[in-house]
């Protein structure tokens, strides 16, 4: 299965690679999602899974009862620091905890290949988790990690506290690019977070570097609005 590209991250790619070429554009409404899983021959629910996986990462916008669109460009402000969710609950004096929902290795998408510098059929490990403060959903995260940083590593490793793992491995952390923006939360997000669908969600997409400049992972986060804030120090 690792040498094997998930069929909805081909169609994710595919996507990208036609909203790049221009044939679809800033604004532009794709076609419906039945329509574009007769293009792509696979069920509705695969198709779904790809569009938001885009939706994740900015490229897509779902707006419910209208349809997908191509997203604009949003104004970003910059953050600084590696952020750790464990280190954010602990700083608080909450118990941070988290529930794995998938856990896997496969070639990296086009995304991923872009943020994380890789080149083309290199691996990651993609993995999907729900994060918890004193048990309360906070966040649901999906983060990719190039195989060639976590080789070697235990799930328990990777999933328990992967930041403090790296340091442990004698891994200098760097900076850190960010961009949050706000969003409506889906049926599946809204299971997972505890919340209604259409509740209020804060974005994050994270680029992690080493000391080196060595992206060493890329993460789509969604927090719940009302249980979670960014703070910004300028």
């Amino acid at each position: 299965m690792a040498n094997q590209v998930p069929v909805y991250i081909q169609i994710h790619d595919q996507l990208k690679k036609e909203i790049e070429k221009g044939i679809w554009k800033v604004g532009d409404r794709l076609p419906s999602e039945r329509e574009l899983s007769v293009k792509f021959g696979v069920s509705r629910m695969t198709l779904r899974q790809a569009i938001q996986t885009l939706a994740d990462e900015g490229i897509l916008e779902r707006k419910v009862g209208s349809g997908t669109y191509v997203a604009s460009e949003k104004v970003q402000e910059k953050m600084s620091g590696t952020t750790s969710f464990t280190d954010i609950m602990e700083a608080q004096n909450r118990v941070p905890s988290s529930k794995t929902i998938s856990f896997f290795h496969s070639p990296a998408s086009s995304s991923e290949s872009e943020n994380l510098k890789l080149a083309a059929g290199e691996q990651v490990l993609r993995m999907e988790r729900i994060r918890y403060a004193d048990g309360i959903p906070i966040c649901f995260e999906v983060a990719s990690i190039p195989e060639k940083i976590v080789a070697g590593f235990s799930k328990e490793e990777i999933t328990e506290s992967f930041y403090h793992t790296l340091k442990q491995k004698g891994m200098t952390l760097g900076q850190a690019n960010q961009t949050v923006s706000a969003i409506l939360a889906s049926e599946q997000i809204a299971e997972y977070l505890d919340i209604k669908r259409g509740d209020p969600i804060l974005r994050l997409r994270q680029i992690s570097c080493l000391e080196d400049g060595q992206p060493f992972e890329y993460v789509r986060t969604q927090y719940v609005g009302s249980r979670f804030e960014f703070y910004l120090e300028k």
